[in-house]
């Protein structure tokens, strides 16, 4: 049994359209005039226990959505959700003992108090143990390295300091599946590679399913081994990613300076960025053959720089993002 299921998923709000002219916003304090927004259009995928996923789409797109239906906070307007083999909006109570969640910006913890006391709440809500709850909270401070500032109250610590116990405190019931929100978002460079690691720790160790958010390239690539991209509310890509990173083997960009001033003309190939001694290209390796498209370069001139990069994965994935959009129009 899979761990999280959604087949035909679908959430429609009702909004309030804003009145324009005097007339119109009159009127709409009597009778407002609503339209229909479809937030999620039947959107299916399965995501195996153990798996670690990124669920990514433009803002917008649908993404938040669909995490408050797959742990209960929302009711879908059509299909079916199943996380850890219950219904999230008919059993919310009992799943929500069986995951955890880590929004970016927002938390669990208790702002004025230190993590240890959020900690205990926590202990409490999900009724564990004294024994059991004390070594788990021990294992998390050693795993996440935040028992120095256990007893430190939030709002002194640091953004990084506080998502790691913001971590720990949502393993603390030992959830099979953990749901993330953007949890690196506003981290600096160290903190964010900290926290990759330790996420990819936690998943080969105790087999957590991650499902994760986020517009930080660097989470996708390094956390998670597929991707499923959701754009005007409808799945749009859902693959591994060795083959997103595939799509970016299509294209390469192609650097070149020379000695001195160099006319740079290739037959069939412009440039995106010239100047008077220097020339990038961005070049379909399915139309040009870069060993061809090398030698071509080294004739035009003396050559003091040249550099072949593949296209970042950031770029694939906003290509996907335009392509979608154009789907939808």
């Amino acid at each position: 049994m899979g761990a999280i299921s959604a087949r035909g998923l679908s959430k429609t709000f009702s909004a309030k359209v804003k009145p324009e002219g005097l007339a119109a916003s009159l009127r709409s304090l009597v009778k407002p005039e609503r339209r229909l927004v479809e937030a999620v259009r039947g959107v299916s995928f399965e995501v195996e226990r153990g798996e670690a996923v990124a669920f990514l789409g433009p803002n917008g797109a649908g993404k938040s959505t669909t995490i408050k239906m797959l742990t209960g906070i929302l009711h879908p307007s059509g299909g079916r959700a199943e996380v850890l083999g219950l219904d999230p909006s008919r059993r919310r109570v009992e799943l929500a003992r069986s995951i955890g969640a880590v929004f970016g910006q927002k938390s669990q913890l208790w702002f004025h108090l230190p993590p240890s006391d959020s900690f205990r709440l926590l202990g409490a809500v999900y009724e564990l143990d004294r024994r059991a709850f004390e070594a788990r909270r021990d294992e998390l401070a050693e795993r996440f390295g935040i028992r120095d500032y256990l007893d430190v109250p939030v709002r002194k610590l640091s953004l990084g300091e506080r998502i790691r116990c913001e971590i720990a405190a949502s393993l603390l019931h030992s959830p099979a599946a953990l749901f993330l929100d953007e949890p690196t978002i506003g981290l600096d460079v160290v903190a964010k590679r900290e926290v990759r690691a330790l996420l990819e720790e936690l998943r080969a160790d105790e087999g957590t399913t991650i499902f994760l958010t986020s517009h930080d390239i660097g989470d996708i690539e390094k956390v998670c081994k597929r991707a499923i991209v959701i754009h005007h509310g409808a799945v749009v890509v859902d693959e591994s990613m060795k083959d997103l990173k595939h799509r970016s083997l299509a294209k390469k960009l192609v650097g070149v300076k020379y000695a001195r001033p160099t006319a740079i003309e290739l037959p069939g190939l412009e440039p995106v960025k010239r100047t008077a001694d220097a020339a990038r290209f961005e070049v379909d390796t399915r139309a040009h053959r870069i060993e061809e498209l090398l030698r071509a370069l080294v004739e035009l001139g003396e050559v003091e720089d040249l550099t072949v990069e593949d296209e970042s994965l950031e770029s694939v994935i906003a290509a996907i993002y335009e392509d979608g959009a154009g789907r939808k129009e």
